[in-house]
């Protein structure tokens, strides 16, 4: 469990949060399985028995006072009482987690499974409607997957177009059963799944059934025109309907695998392959609305094309929660496909949401082998108390918030990357008092389950009845920290983590965005940039008045006297010339704009500060770094004088040799070398697969890496006046410090 502060000395009271100008909050990756500074938690048994507070029901942790009898909440200050059943078990301290270590993790009985042996189930949902590179493209992936799943995991292969088919592969020949999806509004099926195919039947057991499964996979054909066009027939206004019915699809997998819920399966993983937007039978989007219709009916397309235009996947999303089922959705197409409506179903659910352009050079069944080959849990509470001082503000992330209890989300599906950001307000005037030793406290509770694989059970052995029997795990994991509170905005900015600050800053925009359009997001993020520099301007007395007047030669825009703060300015830049906050008629695609919204709000902060501004760094050869870092800038190539760069952008890796390079360099950098290994290691880590792309300068079209040189102005030659350098964008946001301050 990771926990990184925008500030690791809180500001001391509401006065001093106004006057400092940052956000104040947390991000928080539960369940990665080590903390920030890479411990791991310190394991144990009987989590029902740790004590809690009577009154602000904290746990029992390292920095409460504890007597012989009682104990005092480090939280609210509270007087609890100890039960004989925990004086026992306090009697012999170094046996208990809670008093070894700040960051714990319990075993807690499971409550009416106790018998349950589940087995982990997925299901692929296949677009038919689509081209016979698609399928080749979703074979290779799902093929990937089968390779990760362990034994004893169940799977289920089912397609869709203006029909259902699902496949059972147990047999010597797979067989499959299809079920039409009737074209009109309320697309009933004329029969349940489950009496189309049993679920037993439907459900195969992987370490037997692999090679069937994979026969049955070079079955799929795409339907032909003539198929589509007979079931669809005319739909609104006499546009033709493709035939992709995804919506009535979704639902009935949903009640497929919901009537085993709890007893087949714990938690089942849907994996839905998309070609192109639903447009047939309930939950077809109509893809019209993007298009050249705003320019002419004045309309804010910016704004228009990031709510959905249907409540009908966030409602199905509903459902998906309510079995336990996590939807991934893996959309390959360059055609408007609508995620904003379709997002939600991944999201609240747990699942991903992917998009590829092209199939071309699409990492498709690669991210799907490193989803599956990483551990992940499930049925997951998310719950964060504070010391009584301040208190929660906002939430963000991909989860859903608990309807009964305040500050309690509900995670379905949760990875070692996922990762949610929270931000704190003042609970009243005082603050935290500087005539009291107590300091701000923060409490974070993670329930989850996990499924056990049979060779990690502790009590299986060889001679344990059947490979398959897989285990569930409750348990809790329990982060205790305590944080400075600062004297004065000096000791504040001394502390900022400026890659936790963009983390909040992006979660904002995005929802600025959403809720208004991204001209607001962008009027957020600068209007933020100019107050954060007046108010470290006026704290640090650096305004000087010259004749009674103020000019932009007075204003530090660098923020020179705080090193923690001088990324800021260049991380904003950055972020208002990213595709999640340029505007429609730049080019940026809405659907690339969804998935860079899911993408981002799921992040941990050093990977988002990647993916905002990638780092370049520069080799003499590829076994010898010549600069760790360089600005984005076609300056830095020049006067560097090395002849390879490196460019890594967390979704793309880049090498990019000059023009100047001496041709005896080998190229591409061989196996094996400093770049390369340094390559392969950035791979390894990330959650998703980057793209590796090879340049040879004055031969190879270099646009790909120049467009990430941003600092330089108009730097895409696309002609927006609202494009600017780096040093015109400080020069414009010190003038609008003056306006400000005056």
């Amino acid at each position: 469990m990771a926990v990184r502060a925008t500030m690791t000395r809180f500001p001391g009271d509401p006065d001093a949060q106004e006057a400092c100008g940052l956000p104040w909050g947390v991000t928080l990756t539960p369940f990665a399985a080590k903390d920030e500074n890479s411990c791991p938690p310190v394991y144990g048994s009987d989590g029902h028995l740790l004590p809690r507070c009577e009154n602000c029901w904290a746990y029992y942790n390292t920095y409460c006072d504890q007597d012989q009898w009682a104990w005092t909440c480090a939280l609210c200050g509270t007087l609890n009482g100890l039960s004989s059943q925990s004086i026992a078990r306090y009697s012999l301290p170094d046996s208990c987690p809670e008093i070894l270590s700040s960051f714990i993790d319990l075993e807690l009985p499971l409550e009416g499974s106790e018998e349950m042996q589940p087995r982990p189930v997925y299901v692929a949902m296949v677009d038919l409607s689509s081209s016979e590179e698609f399928l080749e493209l979703t074979k290779s992936a799902l093929l990937a997957a089968l390779e990760a799943l362990g034994p004893g995991s169940l799977f289920g292969l089912a397609t869709f177009s203006h029909k259902i088919g699902l496949y059972d592969v147990q047999g010597a020949i797979p067989v499959v059963k299809n079920v039409f999806i009737p074209p009109d509004s309320d697309g009933n099926l004329a029969m349940d799944l489950e009496d189309v195919m049993p679920l037993f039947s439907f459900l195969a057991p992987v370490d037997t059934c692999k090679d069937r499964i994979a026969s049955a996979l070079e079955t799929l054909k795409p339907t032909t025109s003539w198929e589509r066009t007979t079931a669809a027939g005319q739909g609104l206004d006499g546009v033709l309907l493709g035939g992709r019915g995804f919506g009535v699809a979704m639902e009935a997998i949903l009640n497929y695998l919901g009537s085993e819920y709890g007893n087949t399966y714990a938690l089942a993983r849907v994996f839905a392959f998309l070609s192109g937007p639903p447009d047939y039978g309930p939950g077809q989007l109509d893809t019209r609305r993007y298009g050249e219709q705003y320019a002419s009916k004045g309309e804010d397309a910016d704004l228009a094309l990031l709510p959905e235009q249907t409540p009908f996947y966030k409602d199905l999303a509903a459902v998906a929660v309510q079995v336990g089922v996590c939807v991934d959705i893996f959309a390959v197409t360059n055609e408007y496909t609508d995620l904003a409506s379709l997002k939600f179903l991944s999201i609240e659910s747990g699942g991903s949401l992917f998009l590829y352009s092209n199939t071309d050079d699409s990492t498709l069944p690669q991210d799907m082998y490193r989803m599956l080959s990483r551990p992940y849990a499930f049925n997951c509470v998310l719950r964060l108390r504070t010391s009584t001082e301040f208190k929660l503000g906002h939430s963000y992330g991909h989860f859903f918030p608990d309807p009964q209890y305040e500050n309690v989300q509900h995670i379905i599906c949760c990875d070692s990357f996922a990762t949610y950001a929270y931000d704190f307000d003042f609970a009243n005037t005082t603050g935290f008092s500087r005539h009291t030793s107590e300091l701000p406290m923060l409490q974070i509770a993670f329930q989850y389950t996990v499924v056990v694989p049979p060779d990690e059970l502790s009590d299986s052995g060889p001679s344990s009845t059947s490979r398959e029997m897989y285990s569930l795990k409750r348990r809790l994991r329990i982060r205790t920290l305590q944080f400075g509170a600062a004297r004065s905005i000096n000791e504040i900015y001394d502390t900022v983590d400026p890659e936790v600050v963009l983390a909040i800053l992006v979660h904002k925009v995005i929802l600025a965005s959403l809720e208004k359009g991204v001209r607001e997001g962008r009027m957020l993020l600068h209007d933020w940039l100019v107050i954060l520099t007046a108010q470290y301007n006026d704290a640090c007395k650096i305004v000087q008045y010259e004749s009674g007047s103020l000019t932009t030669a007075n204003i530090d825009v660098a923020f020179s006297q705080c090193p923690q703060l001088q990324p800021l300015p260049r991380l904003v830049f950055a972020l208002l010339r990213n595709a999640l906050l340029r505007f429609h008629e730049e080019g940026v695609h809405p659907d690339y704009r969804i998935y860079l919204q899911c993408l981002f709000s799921a992040l941990e902060p050093s990977s988002l500060n990647r993916a905002v501004y990638p780092l370049l760094t520069s080799y003499s050869t590829p076994d010898k770094q010549a600069f760790p870092r360089h600005s984005l800038s076609r300056a830095a190539l020049i006067t560097s004088g090395s002849p390879i760069f490196f460019l890594d952008a967390f979704t793309s890796l880049m090498v990019y040799y000059s023009s100047t390079a001496d041709p005896a360099l080998p190229f591409p950098p061989p196996q094996n070398c400093l770049l390369r290994n340094t390559i392969n290691k950035l791979k390894q880590e990330r959650s998703i697969t980057p793209r590796l792309i090879f340049i040879r300068g004055g031969q190879d079209d270099a646009t790909a890496f120049e467009n990430f040189l941003i600092e330089e102005q108009d730097v895409e030659g696309s002609g927006f006046t609202s494009v600017l350098g780096f040093v015109s964008f400080l020069e414009e946001i010190s003038q609008s410090v003056v306006e400000y301050m005056k």
